[in-house]
């Protein structure tokens, strides 16, 4: 199946999933596309807004004229993916154009905070894809275990270097610093390192 006929496919899921309870998005991965739910918990979103904050902030100084947005779309229809990623780094401009997806080509950095359950998605589908779009840096951010990792370098579809980090470091994200004192964990009462 093309990737047109996909993308209609998917246009289609997200107007039924208008009229469902709950937050759902749809996405073109390996497989297709698929329609999932999404929840994101009040950590999620807290640490979430902590980075778009921190990258923004840097942002005039490093590439001007770009944001971090919470998740457009962004697709590279060569190799039929369509994604939502829950932060993006993009020229603020490409968020007034036509359409319903950023081409991935604009895309400097994407950032996922993994749910509480089944992370699996981000960490497999989700690492996979982003190399093969060819989006420079991708942060996979793990408030189960505190955990941060920093994938750049992309490659024949892949990324060619990973660096990890803990709650509490100062995360290196492309020309960008993450600081991480204030992230929370899941599960824990507030505190980063519990």
């Amino acid at each position: 199946m093309g990737y047109v006929k996909m993308r209609a496919i998917a246009e289609e899921l997200e107007a039924f999933a208008e009229a469902l309870e709950g937050t759902w998005r749809a996405e073109i991965g390996p497989s297709g596309p698929v329609l999932a739910m999404r929840r994101p918990s009040n950590r999620h979103q807290g640490t979430l807004h902590r980075i778009r904050e921190q990258l923004d902030a840097q942002l005039p100084t490093t590439h001007p004229g770009h944001v971090c947005a919470n998740g457009p779309l962004i697709e590279r229809p060569a190799i039929a993916r369509m994604r939502r990623p829950d932060a993006v780094v993009i020229p603020e401009a490409v968020l007034d154009e036509e359409g319903l997806a950023v081409d991935s080509t604009h895309v400097l950095a994407v950032v996922e905070i993994l749910p509480p359950s089944a992370p699996n998605h981000d960490l497999i589908e989700k690492l996979a894809d982003y190399p093969a779009m060819g989006i420079p840096c991708f942060m996979i951010v793990g408030p189960r275990k505190g955990t941060i990792e920093v994938h750049s370098d992309p490659s024949r579809g892949r990324y060619r270097h990973t660096e990890s980090y803990i709650y509490g470091d100062k995360v290196p994200f492309g020309p960008w610093t993450v600081e991480t004192d204030d992230f929370r964990r899941y599960g824990k009462a507030g505190d980063r390192t519990d």
